[in-house]
């Protein structure tokens, strides 16, 4: 029985091990549209809610997360229920001495359609500001003659961002519960 559990144990570790060791492939982690061969996180969320409904709590939501909202959207349009907006978050890499440095600003595209039941998010078009617009997508490529190791860095900020975003979105969509009247 000892040598079950013991076998049961050092296969879980091991298993744990190498799913650190391995993480998900790139593939995995940053899906690109086939038309486009952009990194695009796109999912259609089914939500108790109507059109209506899913762009006020979007506005609401975009209202909190944007410190200049109006700013962000240049699509607020709510007889189509489609929102689409444009911003930009910073990222940082480490140097020798193990310092944080700005390392330039990642713009990106989103857009926001709702539908009775139903609403669809898309996330896109991440280029790095610079002296021109360079496609994310490069870092991608590990036999780019420009490959830098910092590259991978930025893959994992651009991947937590995009993920804190998509949690974020999909928790201010939720419904708020109902205002109860106070009768008296």
């Amino acid at each position: 029985m000892k040598n079950k559990l013991f076998t049961l144990l050092f296969s879980i570790n091991y298993f744990t091990l190498y799913l650190t060791a391995y993480p998900q492939s790139n593939s995995a982690r940053f899906p690109t549209d086939e038309e486009t061969g952009l990194i695009t996180y796109q999912e259609v969320v089914n939500e108790a809610g109507t059109k209506d409904e899913f762009f006020n709590r979007a506005i609401g939501w975009i209202n909190v997360y944007y410190p200049n909202p109006v700013d962000v959207t240049k699509t607020r349009d709510p007889e189509t229920g489609i929102i689409k907006g444009l911003h930009r978050f910073k990222i940082q890499r480490t140097d020798a001495e193990g310092n944080q440095l700005d390392a330039g600003v990642v713009q990106y595209e989103f857009s926001l359609e709702f539908k009775e039941g139903r609403y669809r998010y898309t996330l896109t078009d991440f280029v790095l500001k610079d002296q021109s617009r360079i496609p994310v997508e490069k870092w991608l490529d590990k036999k780019d003659p420009t490959y830098s190791p910092d590259w991978e860095g930025f893959l994992d900020q651009l991947y937590d961002f995009s993920h804190e975003w998509i949690k974020s979105l999909k928790e201010g969509m939720k419904p708020k519960g109902k205002i109860k009247n106070d009768e008296w």
